[in-house]
């Protein structure tokens, strides 16, 4: 370690041998030290004192080798003497490790861990190489391509990537382990960055939410509206929101806005005090540019930022930590506005999850509605059908209805043609004896044809019936298919109407076909009679002339059932169309009340829903309060968690540090005390001459002579020095 910091800080060859004289002696190291510790006490005694010392450089060196020796002493009851130096500046050599001490950095067992998670591949490693140029990119460790400061920088970040996956990698972190490497190794710079994002809330900062960053601008806008009132309402009306000049801020504590030295010297303090000092530096900024800002726009504010700032601050930072500090700064404040921040946060993540909610119960109210579109397109289509297929019926149903009227035209043609030859037969009767057999053979002839013509008419009809009920059956069996039940009934008792109709109509014909039969054997009986009575006696002709009378009764008797008979088949036909039209109405009426009923049903299971999505409601509401719960419990635990291994860490190291002080301890007391007193006295003049050789020769050797009073330093070189 040590090599590598010399290789760092390019010490010069004679500083360089005399370190190495020093090195060897583990002797001198027990004399240095036994005689800082019994010149010097104490670190700070008097204020008077630590003034003297700050005017003189050596005296600085001299003064923080102590504190680095006596850290913890130091840290427990001198911590605000110690903050004050912090103020003022840690020199630069001494940096590296009073950072580590800061943080209590310096024996982690990350450490370890580090090589193997260089050899390991990380998700971020393009997002690291895109960036890395952009980091200090006009410093000299850094500035040139593939150079071993953008190297140990990209393994750095690539490191810590791994170790937290969450925050992964975020712009604006480079700049801090950038600074860090400039003042350590890569292994211990690593180290420090764990603890810079654990330990001072980096973590919180850099995660993808970056709810620490509003949480610091929210609080940081408070401090500008209670003590810079006129500023905060330029801003305001000018829409200069405080994360465009104050984010960079917080998240590279100045390293991108002020000059490197000035920024190094905010970073001293803020490894003293935390975030506390980019509040108090931020407010001091714009007190010293307020009456220049009062009067710019929002790009001129943008510009005096960029541009302007960072060189007022050339002459030093003096001026601008003591500005801070006069900056009023309550934590109590702080942590009320943390609370605040936190209820306006949860309210708005609150209102998320309802408008969320909303836009979900939205978005199942519109597939319901398009279900429900879908469903009444659905059973339009089948009412659509529906008529269609009535329409058709009802064509069909007129059809029939047509060939119905040609059997009963058919039917009438028939009687008449029976009447006629009625008329006929009576006409014979009327006619005189003479001539009568000519005449009788003609018209008997004449009715002979007429009745084939009856009977091939008859069997006509019997075709167009059979072809009728062929149409009857294949209706019905197109009604069994159609979708609608309760249509299909009652088409079914249509049908059933008309086949009754049909079978009275055929019936009816049946009687009419006796009728004919009867006429015809009277005809026949007739005949024979009429032969007969040419040849018999005049004594039967008043026996025929009464069967002639009874004959025209029976035919005048049938001509009244047959007019009876259509009259009754009319009548049928009206009552056929009247129960027609009233099983019309009957199914309008059936049509409505189940439209009825199906909008009482889709309004009863609106209501179902309605009530559902408010039970739902609430359901959620409780698991929404039962998840704040316990996510507040978790953080209390994770509270408990953090504070229990912040502790643990504490006494771990002071355990190692009395362990390192045992073993020193046990080794000064084997050495022959007598001796080692002489050899004490003799190495005291030759170290006061090295010691001002030393200081001739290089400032930089003073520094690795003050890291020789760190307690584990010494340690090694006394391990060394045995082997």
């Amino acid at each position: 370690m040590l090599c590598t910091f010399c290789d760092m800080l390019t010490v010069e060859p004679t500083a360089y041998l005399h370190y190495r004289l020093l090195e060897t002696d583990s002797k001198s190291l027990r004399s240095m030290n036994g005689s800082r510790r019994n010149s010097g006490s104490s670190l700070v005694s008097s204020s008077s004192a630590s003034s003297n010392l700050s005017h003189l450089e050596e005296d600085s060196w001299i003064l923080w080798g102590r504190i680095v020796n006596e850290w913890e002493e130091v840290r427990k009851k001198k911590e605000k003497q110690l903050k004050d130096l912090v103020r003022k500046g840690i020199p630069h050599h001494f940096r590296a490790i009073v950072w580590q001490l800061l943080c209590n950095a310096q024996n982690m067992s990350i450490k370890d861990q580090y090589s193997e998670l260089l050899k390991m591949t990380s998700p971020c490693e393009k997002l690291i190489r895109r960036d890395i140029a952009r980091t200090y990119p006009e410093h000299e460790f850094f500035k040139e391509k593939d150079s071993l400061g953008q190297e140990v920088l990209f393994n750095v970040m690539k490191a810590y990537s791994l170790v937290d996956r969450e925050v992964g990698y975020c712009q604006g972190s480079a700049f801090i382990v950038g600074l860090l490497l400039m003042q350590m190794p890569e292994e211990e710079a690593f180290c420090v960055f764990v603890k810079l994002m654990q330990d001072y809330r980096l973590r919180e900062l850099f995660k993808p939410s970056m709810a620490e960053l509003g949480l610091c601008m929210y609080q940081f806008e408070c401090m500008i509206q209670e003590q810079l009132p006129e500023l905060h309402m330029h801003f305001q009306a000018q829409s200069f929101h405080t994360s465009m000049y104050a984010s960079s801020w917080f998240l590279t504590i100045f390293l991108t806005s002020f000059p490197l030295p000035i920024a190094t010297r905010i970073f001293d303090i803020f490894m003293c005090e935390g975030l506390e000092i980019v509040f108090r530096v931020g407010l001091a900024i714009l007190q010293m540019n307020q009456a220049e800002l009062i009067q710019l726009d929002m790009e001129g504010m943008l510009q005096h930022f960029q541009k302007v700032i960072p060189h007022q601050l050339d002459s030093g930072p003096d001026k601008v930590i003591q500005a801070a500090y006069q900056v009023k700064y309550n934590a109590k404040k702080m942590k009320k506005l943390e609370k605040e921040y936190t209820t306006i946060k949860t309210k708005e993540m609150e209102e998320q999850v309802e408008i969320k909610r909303l836009r979900t119960e939205n978005r199942l109210l519109k597939q319901r509605i398009d279900t429900l579109e879908k469903e009444s397109a659905s059973l339009a289509d089948r009412l659509i059908q529906g008529q269609v297929t009535r329409a058709q019926e009802a064509e069909e149903n007129y059809l029939v209805k047509r060939e119905l009227a040609t059997v009963k035209q058919q039917s009438e043609e028939a009687s008449a043609q029976l009447e006629q030859a009625k008329k006929t037969i009576r006409q014979l009767q009327q006619q005189p004896q003479k001539g009568a057999p000519r005449y009788s053979e003609e018209s008997v002839l004449q009715l002979e044809r007429e009745l084939v013509q009856a009977r091939l008419k008859e069997a006509e009809s019997q075709c167009a019936l059979k072809e009728m009920q062929d149409k009857v059956l294949d209706m019905e069996k197109r009604n069994t298919s159609l979708p609608d039940d309760t249509n299909v009934a009652r088409l079914q008792e249509e049908l059933i109407g008309v086949k009754l109709r049909e079978a009275e109509a055929l019936t009816g014909l049946k009687e009419l076909r006796q009728q004919v039969r009867n006429l015809e054997e009277h005809w026949q009986c007739h005949l024979a009679r009429t032969s007969s009575r040419w040849k018999d006696s005049p004594k039967k002709s008043t026996l025929s002339e009464l069967q002639d009378e009874l004959m025209s009764v029976r035919l005048r008797e049938a001509e009244a059932q047959a007019e009876l008979r259509e009259t009754r088949q009319r009548m049928l036909e009206l009552e056929t169309q009247n129960q027609i039209h009233s099983n019309q109405l009957r199914r309008a009426e059936q049509e409505s009340r189940c439209l009825h009923d199906h909008v009482q049903t889709l309004t009863m299971q609106n209501k179902d829903l309605h009530v559902q999505l408010q039970e739902i409601k609430r359901r959620q509401a409780e698991i929404e309060c039962k998840s704040k719960e316990e996510v507040m419990a978790v953080r209390l635990r994770e509270a408990d968690n953090i504070a229990a291994m912040a502790e643990l860490q504490q006494q771990i190291s002071e355990l190692e540090i009395q362990k390192e002080e045992g073993k020193v301890q046990g080794q000064l007391n084997h050495t022959d005390a007598s001796q080692y007193i002489r050899d004490l006295k003799d190495r005291i003049v030759e170290l006061q001459q090295e010691v001002r050789l030393i200081k001739l020769a290089s400032i930089h050797l003073l520094s690795y002579f003050a890291t020789l009073f760190h307690p584990s330093i010494l340690a090694s070189a006394d391990r060394t020095l045995l082997w």
